[in-house]
């Protein structure tokens, strides 16, 4: 399952086709592409509600798909990385079935605090500090009112254990890296397997370059080499992906 980024306001099946097919050649897995209603329109908790009933749909179609029903995992970026961080969550209270592993690309976590690299890359790295203040009034609206919620801000969640295992990756120059590393920080305090990547040199969307710069291409392509064996070491007895 994959969410794609952009703010809760944009983005679409089409501008993550790239990512989704370099991750499905080089993870060796079936990548499920999914497009929740978006903000304005459809503030929050839309997309929450989306992605969690996508989950559930997947679980309930992965053999027709072709899918190992007990390899059900949940990836994103950005905005998608937060809708995945929360529909783990989710899953593992609500009944689920909850998937087998979590692919969290330089997520946004919580959106009740400044975290210091919002401030440090504010300006000049592609993702301003304005554009995430115009996402967050579209999706939570002005007044912010649910800002500390955990299907918003899965960083507040009170209870992180129990979850499927992670990957959370995060770039260098991005003013959502210290937040995405917040989480996987409070992952493995609960006690949840988590593996951190930070690539140097690199901005936020860096994964959507993958198809003009080589060195992001590489990125991408290690990112999904690391999700084939998350898959693999998480799934002892099912046998390798295919």
């Amino acid at each position: 399952m994959y969410y794609h980024g952009g703010g809760f306001t944009y983005g679409d099946l089409d501008t993550h086709d790239g990512v989704c097919r370099v991750l499905c050649r080089h993870s060796g897995a079936h990548v499920l592409a999914v497009d929740c209603r978006l903000a304005p329109e459809h503030p929050f908790p839309a997309a929450v509600e989306d992605a969690r009933a996508a989950l559930r749909w997947a679980f309930a179609n992965a053999q027709r798909l072709g899918a190992d029903p007990g390899r059900v995992g949940v990836g994103g970026d950005s905005a998608g990385g937060n809708l995945a961080a929360v529909v783990s969550q989710l899953a593992a209270r609500d009944g689920g079935p909850a998937p087998t592993l979590q692919l969290l690309i330089y997520p946004a976590t919580d959106m009740s605090t400044r975290h210091r690299s919002r401030e440090l890359f504010r300006e000049g790295f592609l993702l301003t500090d304005g554009e995430m203040n115009w996402f967050e009034d579209n999706y939570l609206g002005t007044a912010r009112t649910h800002a500390g919620d955990p299907r918003a801000s899965p960083l507040l969640a009170e209870d992180l254990s129990g979850l499927a295992p992670a990957i959370v990756v995060t770039a260098a120059f991005d003013p959502l890296r210290d937040e995405g590393e917040a989480y996987a920080q409070a992952l493995r305090g609960a006690g949840t397997p988590t593996t951190l990547r930070r690539f140097p040199g690199f901005i936020h969307g860096f994964i959507n370059a993958a198809g003009v710069s080589r060195t992001a291409r590489d990125a991408l392509v290690e990112i999904a080499g690391v999700t084939r064996g998350m898959f693999f070491s998480t799934t002892v007895g099912s046998g390798p992906p295919p």
